[in-house]
């Protein structure tokens, strides 16, 4: 964990992307990026399952031992760990650790404070390599309520780490990094603050969640409609060699990208 966590108190934040399949971990990671984070939505919705329903441990599994062993390092998206038995939740976040993952994200969900405490301590004992990163919904489903007493009690419990998606107001978030000890993670929103700025408001960690996959999905609808229109469609294609070269572990030949 220690290289990862040293990227958390590195002179920039670390601006995570998030990845659904090898091939746009891999494609992320030769244009630079030391770490790679997965995104629950894009890992369900290849699945045909739902996101945040707890029913994608095995495709998440799977991905982490695809891409856990590669030159780069990841981060994986657990959702609530997929149990609200601690003990399973450690298991799952072992089986990670044995992979090659070196950090694994935990949410709320806004259930019970006490409940996600339990969960971040069993991962800490049974993966301690794990860079833990808990997450509070407070602001993703609520209106931002107990938002410094649940990151608290997770802090207490051992987290690395704690992400707050939904929070985009300046100065909440400059306010809850004074109020923390472990660095603060941020979803990054077009909307939002720059990185930048939320690197000078002390933000350690910049994610991209779910937004490269759903960019993803609009080029290639954008795509298919210039084609039917009869134009050229717009934008980077990479080849097919590049892509089925990518898709394979262990190539990162292709350095320069799409």
């Amino acid at each position: 964990m220690t290289l990862f966590a040293d990227l958390h108190r590195a002179a920039e934040p670390l601006l995570l992307p998030n990845a659904w399949d090898h091939a746009s971990a891999t494609v992320l990671a030769a244009q630079g990026f030391r770490a790679i984070g997965t995104t629950s939505l894009g890992v369900a919705a290849a699945a045909g399952l739902a996101d945040g329903a707890s029913a994608t441990r095995d495709e998440t599994l799977r991905l982490a031992l695809a891409v856990g062993s590669e030159p780069y390092l990841l981060s994986v998206d657990a959702e609530d760990g997929y149990s609200d038995d601690p003990d399973e939740v450690a298991e799952f976040a072992r089986e990670l650790e044995c992979v090659g993952a070196v950090g694994i994200n935990l949410e709320d969900r806004l259930g019970p404070v006490a409940l996600h405490a339990a969960k971040i301590a069993a991962v800490k004992s049974a993966a301690p390599g794990l860079f833990v990163n808990a997450r509070t919904d407070t602001y993703w489903l609520g209106d931002g309520a107990e938002t410094d007493e649940r990151l608290d009690a997770y802090q207490q419990a051992g987290a690395d780490g704690v992400f707050v998606p939904g929070l985009t107001e300046p100065r909440r978030i400059a306010a809850l990094v004074s109020h923390l000890h472990v660095p603060l993670n941020i979803l990054y929103t077009p909307t939002g603050p720059t990185v930048p700025h939320l690197a000078d408001l002390g933000v350690r960690r910049v994610s991209l969640g779910s937004l490269l996959y759903r960019r993803a999905l609009g080029a290639a609808v954008e795509a298919a409609a210039d084609i039917r229109a009869g134009r050229t469609p717009r934008g980077a294609t990479p080849s097919y060699d590049e892509v089925d070269a990518l898709s394979r572990r262990g190539d990162l030949t292709h350095s320069d990208g799409p």
